[in-house]
């Protein structure tokens, strides 16, 4: 049976998601605070990138089934789909997922499903989201149903996974996760498994934590490896070839909404409890500061002074333009902590929104000293390095992704640093 949905928030996982619910028949109406996207979007244009998305789009709003709004109104189905950041200190910041919750309490009636998709602590449907709905008047599981079912998708591959992942479902009872899950069934080819709320609230922080202390693990033994004369990233790959090991890759830090994010979640509930949590979140965080540090003290070995870095890469992952918590953002941050010249170039970001940003590779290249490799964009990985070294002041490259072809870099003259790596 077709529904009628209200999704609060059209970013990064409510726009995608919106669309796909629209292009299986599903009336929808799309609501965010950003007035230009909202623009965008009713005129068939995208204000984030993902694969797939402008064709999804375009059909979901020709349709007739999709529409943007700036303005919540009534539906069957009530999404809520909007960020949870974290503060400076590193707690949970629910603000929007309060003001979601608050802003359809005007539009629910009985018989009405409110699925929360945010990422968030645990125990957040119970002590937030509940709450707010609470104001309807209506009763909470008998007359309004209530569940969350945290999105498990990773950027460039989104419409691919809301596919064919399997699905968490945790309703506050049994018909809130029955009707959460019939909702998703119209597209969803994976398993659809069923919980309560607070566990699936605690399913998806313990996936994205997982990945963060791997990471971490990954980060550490790039560190060591560096100082017993070791190639981290040949070491990995043949420790994963035991059947019972997989150990993520290093780099210059994590970022994206989730991974850099979530494990505060845990340490902020139980604090005495999550040491090794703390300690890969912590471990993550320094190596921006390490990445930093290692292209001051390239521009020392080689006697560069006023120097300046090509930093390329902006987005925290590949072949995306999604910059949230990103690495490289912190490492320009301690590159002007220490007065070192930069400029910043990233193919998959259209704006100019990072500091000393060009949208020409050669403007970024030209007297510069050092590339430094952030992102391993597939763009990076196909450069010419006769074409970059022709460019530049002094032919000096560090790798922090692994995404270069070393022995055709240094057959054009260029040193090569990679992460990990003190044979490089």
């Amino acid at each position: 049976m077709k529904k009628s949905l209200c999704v609060i928030g059209l970013g990064y996982i409510g726009l995608p998601t919106s669309v796909m619910f629209a292009i299986h028949g599903h009336k929808v109406h799309g609501v965010d605070i950003n007035e230009k996207a909202v623009e965008m979007i009713n005129n068939k244009q995208l204000h984030i990138e993902e694969n797939g998305l402008e064709e999804r789009l375009k059909e979901a709003v020709e349709s007739g089934h999709f529409k943007a709004s700036t303005q919540p109104k009534e539906a069957d189905v009530f999404i809520i789909a909007v960020p949870s950041p974290i503060r400076e200190d590193k707690t949970a910041n629910l603000d929007y997922v309060r003001s979601a919750s608050e802003a359809i309490v005007p539009f629910v009636k009985k018989g009405d499903l409110v699925i929360l998709e945010s990422t968030v602590p645990p125990r957040t449907v119970e002590d937030v989201v509940i709450p707010e709905l609470k104001k309807s008047g209506l009763e909470i599981g008998e007359d309004i149903f209530v569940s969350h079912s945290p999105e498990r998708v990773i950027p460039g591959k989104v419409f691919q996974e809301l596919v064919d992942n399997d699905r968490i479902v945790g309703g506050i009872n049994e018909k809130s996760s029955a009707m959460t899950k019939e909702l998703y069934e119209s597209f969803v080819k994976g398993s659809i498994h069923l919980t309560d709320a607070t566990t699936a609230e605690m399913v998806k922080v313990i996936e994205n934590t997982y990945r963060d202390v791997n990471i971490a693990f990954a980060n550490e033994l790039a560190l060591i490896s560096e100082k017993v004369g070791v190639n981290v990233w040949e070491a990995i790959k043949l420790a994963n070839y035991h059947p019972r090991v997989n150990i993520h890759t290093p780099g210059p830090g994590v970022g994206g909404h989730c991974i850099a994010v979530d494990p505060w979640f845990l340490a902020e509930i139980e604090p005495d409890l999550s040491n090794i949590i703390q300690l890969s979140r912590n471990t993550n965080d320094h190596m921006p500061q390490f990445t930093a540090d290692t292209i001051e003290q390239l521009m020392k070995e080689n006697n560069i002074t006023d120097g300046k870095v090509a930093i390329f890469g902006l987005s925290f992952k590949a072949n995306i333009d999604d910059q949230r918590e990103s690495p490289s953002l912190k490492v320009i941050m301690k590159l002007v902590e220490k007065g070192i010249s930069f400029q910043t170039y990233d193919p998959h970001i259209k704006d100019n929104v990072a500091s000393n940003q060009t949208q020409d590779i050669d403007e970024a290249l030209n007297e510069a000293d050092v590339v430094a490799i952030l992102t391993d964009h597939d763009a990076f990985k196909e450069l010419d390095p006769v074409f970059v070294g022709s460019k530049m002041k002094n032919k000096i490259v560090f790798d922090t992704k692994n995404a270069l072809p070393l022995g055709e870099w240094e057959s054009a003259g260029f040193l090569i640093k990679r992460l990990g790596d003190s044979k490089n």
